[in-house]
C-alpha cells in the first residue's frame, strides 16, 4: 500500500538497482508537449527560410524546458520518497509544463508571459520539496535552504522581468540564466546532495529517447501530410534515411555507460550536466531539420533552399557528435575514437556544401551513410575493451 507521507532523508549512493520510477516516466511525459511544440515551431521557421530569427528563441525557451526537467531529475535521485505529498508536488510540476508548453508559439513571437508562469508553476512544486527535504533530513538542511532561496529569488527577478517594457533589455534574460545555473554550484558548497549516478546516467538516456522519439513524430506528421500529395521516392528515401540517422544518433549516445563514469568522477557532474544542454537542444533541432526536409520532399512549398534544410540537420549532428566526446572523455576513455568523431563531424558538415548539387534526399543518406560508419567503428573499436574488461571480471 502507498505510504501517505514518509520522512524524506537522503537516499543510499549505492543504492542497488536504483532505477527510474514510473511517477518519472509519467513526469517525463509531460515535457513530450513541450518538446514538440518548441520542434515544430523551429521546422515552420526553416520552411519559411528565416530560420536564423528564430534560433535564439528556440535556444531560450529549450533552457527554460531543459533547466525545470534537470532540477527535478537531481532532486529525485537525492530525496524522492514517492509518497502522496511529494506526487502532488510532481503534479504541480507536471502541470506547469503543460502551461509552458501552451506558450512556445507566443515566445517564439516575443512574448514569454506565458512560458514564464507555466515556469513559476514548475518552480513553486520544486521549492516546495526542497523545503520538505530540509524539514525531514537535518543533514543536509543547509544545502536544501540555498536551494529553496536560490530557486525562489529567481522566480521573484523573472517575474519582475515580465513587468519591464518589451520584457526588460535583452541582456536580463542571459544574466538570469547565469544566476539559475549559479544556484546548484552555490548550493552544493553547503554540503554535496547524494544523487546516485546510474540513475541520473538512465534518467539522461530516456530524456535523451523522448527527444529523439519527437523526432520520429514530427517526421511521421510531415509524412502524413506529404501523403495527400502522393508517394514519391524522394520521400520514401527521405523518411528511411531520416530513420536511420536517428537509430544511430541512439546507438551512438548509448554506446557511452556514463554510470560508471560519473561514479568514478563525481566531481564533473555539473559538467557533464550542464553540458547535456548543448547535446538536448541539438537533438531537438535534429528533429525539426528532418521535419522540413520531408516536407520539401512531399512537394509543399519550402522558402528555404537545400543547403538550408540540409544545414538544419547536419549542423545540430555534428554537436552532438562532438559534445558527447567532450563530455565523456573526462569520465572514461570513450568508445569512438576522437579522430573518428571529429572525420565523421566534418564530412557532416561538408555536406551542406553538396546539397545544391545532389539534392535533400541523397545528402540525407550521405548523412545516414557518414553515421553508419562511425556506428561500426565504434562497434569494432570497442570491442577489445569490453573484452578486456569481461575477462578481467571474477568467476
Amino acid at each position: 500500500m502507498q505510504p501517505f507521507r514518509s520522512r524524506m532523508v537522503a537516499r543510499d549512493v549505492g543504492e542497488p538497482h536504483r532505477a527510474s520510477s514510473p511517477l518519472e516516466l509519467l513526469f517525463d511525459l509531460t515535457f513530450v508537449a513541450a518538446v514538440s511544440q518548441i520542434a515544430g515551431q523551429l521546422a515552420h521557421a526553416t520552411e519559411e527560410g528565416h530560420v536564423g530569427g528564430d534560433v535564439l528563441p528556440f535556444l531560450m525557451v529549450f533552457f527554460a524546458i531543459w533547466w525545470a526537467w534537470m532540477n527535478f531529475t537531481w532532486f529525485a535521485s537525492a530525496y524522492d520518497t514517492d509518497d502522496v505529498p511529494y506526487r502532488v508536488m510532481t503534479f504541480v510540476q507536471m502541470a506547469g509544463v503543460l502551461v509552458l508548453a501552451a506558450g512556445v508559439p507566443d515566445a517564439f513571437d516575443g512574448d514569454f508571459t506565458t512560458v514564464t508562469i507555466g515556469y513559476l508553476v514548475m518552480r513553486v512544486g520544486l521549492v516546495g520539496l526542497w523545503l520538505r527535504a530540509a524539514i525531514g533530513h537535518p543533514e543536509t538542511r543547509a544545502t536544501t535552504l540555498r536551494y529553496a532561496a536560490g530557486v525562489s529569488l529567481l522566480q521573484v527577478l523573472w517575474l519582475s522581468r515580465l513587468a519591464l517594457p518589451g520584457d526588460g533589455p535583452a541582456w536580463t534574460f542571459p544574466l538570469l540564466v547565469v544566476l539559475e545555473l549559479s544556484v546548484p554550484t552555490i548550493a552544493e558548497r553547503a554540503g554535496k546532495t547524494t544523487w546516485h549516478p546510474h540513475h541520473i546516467a538512465e534518467r539522461y538516456g530516456l530524456f535523451t529517447i523522448i527527444l529523439l522519439g519527437e523526432s520520429v513524430l514530427a517526421s511521421t506528421n510531415a509524412v502524413q501530410d506529404a501523403v495527400e500529395h502522393g508517394l514519391s521516392r524522394e520521400l520514401v528515401t527521405v523518411a528511411l534515411a531520416g530513420l536511420a540517422i536517428l537509430f544511430a544518433l541512439w546507438w551512438i549516445y548509448f554506446a557511452e555507460p556514463a554510470g560508471e563514469g560519473l561514479a568514478a568522477r563525481r566531481e564533473l557532474s555539473f559538467v557533464w550536466g550542464y553540458g547535456h544542454y548543448v547535446i538536448f537542444a541539438a537533438l531537438a533541432a535534429v528533429g525539426a531539420g528532418l521535419e522540413v526536409a520531408v516536407v520539401s520532399a512531399g512537394g509543399d512549398h519550402v522558402e528555404a533552399d537545400e543547403q538550408t534544410v540540409i544545414a538544419a540537420v547536419a549542423v545540430p549532428i555534428a554537436v552532438v557528435l562532438v559534445m558527447l566526446w567532450v563530455l565523456h572523455a573526462p569520465l572514461r576513455r570513450p568508445t569512438a575514437r576522437p579522430e573518428l568523431i571529429g572525420i565523421t563531424a566534418v564530412l557532416t558538415l561538408l555536406t551542406t556544401f553538396a546539397a545544391p548539387g545532389i539534392g535533400v534526399a541523397a545528402s540525407l543518406v550521405v548523412l545516414a551513410a557518414l553515421l553508419a560508419l562511425l556506428v561500426a567503428a565504434t562497434i569494432v573499436t570497442g570491442r577489445p575493451e569490453r573484452t578486456e574488461r569481461t575477462e578481467a571480471r571474477p568467476a
